[in-house]
């Protein structure tokens, strides 16, 4: 849920510029992707971290590139300031958005699944995970971790001291890692969960299913107030299956690669109902992430492009 700017800057942050005319221009598009990936990492939500870039954009044009040592550092450390803003902004409102909040699934090329670290860092997952920092937490793990930023530049972009920010990189570090899944599965391990759960769903074969869900599964539904879906989630194998179960009968499940991992997406009469991606732990499916809130799945329809 956001604002949208009309402003000049748009044609420059939407990445639809059709020719470079000046030196500030030219290192802005260079970077642009790296730029979307850090503030998309950071908000979970494609729609702000475009609104970020406008952000972005309008103070790099008054910057006068003469006082600039290294453009790509001085770009980063605007974008994660903007998105430190939006992102404190948005967890006020997250607070009254209605059910489960998920992050905005993006359909992604399956090159992106070829660097892991980069694939695993915009997974559904580690994205939820990434929810239960604090902001400036957020911001060091992801420029840390991620992005291989040095401790002053990450100093730089979150205004804290050097000391500061590699305590909180330590802390961040401890806590994802609790919280992450417990191991790296091959995107043929998870694209193989995902066609036995397909199939299970299309056969409406409810063992089958159960085979596939650890017995703690959890779903979450997001559906904004705007589709219906749970508002709260959903545990254990039985339960889930039970709702999976009643997936309308009218409805094709389509494979795409979401977010760098293997997905679904479900559609009724062409149109894009549903998005499903999956957490997976020793080879069962823990979790279940449905994206049906609309106005997140505008991303789905063509490929956004994430780089380190």
């Amino acid at each position: 849920m956001s604002e949208r700017h009309t402003d000049t800057a748009e044609p420059l942050a939407g990445g639809r510029m059709d020719s470079v005319e000046d030196p500030a221009t030219e290192a802005f598009v260079a970077h642009r992707n790296l730029l979307f990936t850090v503030a998309y990492e950071m908000l979970g939500s494609a729609a702000d971290a475009e609104d970020v870039l406008q952000e972005t954009w309008l103070r790099w044009a008054g910057v006068d590139l003469e006082t600039v040592r290294d453009q790509r550092a001085y770009l980063v450390r605007i974008t994660t300031r903007q998105a430190l803003k939006r992102l404190r902004t948005l967890g006020r409102r997250r607070e009254s958005y209605v059910g489960p909040w998920l992050p905005e699934p993006l359909l992604t090329a399956p090159d992106v699944a070829e660097d892991v670290e980069l694939a695993d860092s915009v997974s559904t997952a580690m994205l939820l995970v990434l929810e239960t920092l604090t902001p400036t937490e957020r911001a060091v793990f992801v420029l840390r971790e991620v992005f291989d930023l040095d401790y002053d530049e990450i100093a730089e972009a979150v205004g804290k001291s050097q000391a500061a920010v590699r305590q909180i990189a330590h802390r961040a570090r401890s806590h994802v890692a609790a919280r992450r899944p417990r191991e790296t599965v091959s995107p043929a391990e998870t694209r193989d969960a995902l066609q036995a759960f397909q199939q299970a769903v299309e056969t409406g074969d409810l063992q089958r299913l159960l085979d596939i869900l650890a017995p703690d599964v959890v779903f979450l539904a997001d559906g904004g107030g705007l589709k219906q879906a749970a508002l709260a989630p959903l545990v254990g194998a039985d339960q889930v299956a039970h709702v999976l179960s009643r997936i309308t009968p009218g409805a094709s499940l389509e494979p795409a690669q979401v977010n760098g991992h293997p997905a679904l997406i479900v559609r009724i009469d062409a149109d894009i109902d549903t998005v499903i991606t999956v957490r997976i732990d020793d080879g069962l499916i823990t979790g279940l992430y449905a994206v049906r809130n609309p106005e997140k799945l505008s991303h789905m329809e063509r490929e956004t492009t994430v780089s380190r």
